[in-house]
């Protein structure tokens, strides 16, 4: 009955899963995270300010910080995310806010520009 061969039978290959999973090495990403942030900065895309919190948590103070950026898209990284600041920024078209720990080579490369917290660039680069 199971037999693909008889009416109401098996399916031969039938579909699997797959996993399209890749295993990276941490000295790799660390090492693409790095050129990520050179490209940025060797283009002039790479702003470093000692804070980006938004006391008032209103999307307004947060769009003339992007504004003033005169850039298509930004990529926000902070050291550690408050509320007021995610609500100011969570509406702002085309710029996304990440904390220091989920910051990847991918996020770096699809954002025209990046603006990062002094605290995460020392930290990044290796400075004290």
């Amino acid at each position: 009955m199971r037999s693909p061969l008889f009416v109401g039978g098996g399916t031969i290959f039938g579909p699997k899963e797959r996993n399209y999973n890749q295993k990276i090495n941490k000295k790799q990403k660390g090492l693409a995270l790095r050129f990520a942030l050179n490209a940025h900065a060797q283009k002039g895309s790479l702003f470093v300010v000692d804070s980006v919190s938004i006391e008032s948590g209103k999307t307004k103070d947060a769009v003339s910080v992007i504004n003033k950026l005169n850039q298509r898209s930004t990529l926000v990284v902070v050291d550690l995310l408050d509320e007021k600041t995610y609500l100011a920024f969570r509406n702002v078209p085309n710029c996304y806010v990440v904390e220091k720990q989920e910051l990847n080579a991918y996020w770096m490369s699809v954002f025209h520009s990046v603006l990062m917290e002094k605290a995460v660039f020392d930290s990044l680069t290796g400075e004290k």
